[in-house]
């Protein structure tokens, strides 16, 4: 595997963690403002993206 492979396996799985422990932290607490979900969706959304393009360069080398 070389090095931009290794990047992509690993910002996923890094940003899939960092996400999951975010939105557990946002459910254990009750009084969660809109603002923060907002943000949530919007780091979700941005990791996401990042992760499709990381994916179709990758495979675009192969």
């Amino acid at each position: 595997m070389d090095l931009l492979s290794w990047i992509t396996v690993g910002f996923i799985i890094i940003g899939f963690i960092v996400l999951t422990f975010i939105k557990r932290n946002i459910e254990r607490k009750k009084g969660s403002t809109a603002h923060s979900i907002v943000w949530w969706i919007v780091g979700t959304t941005v990791w996401g993206a990042a992760s499709i393009i990381l994916i179709v360069w990758w495979f675009s080398r192969i």
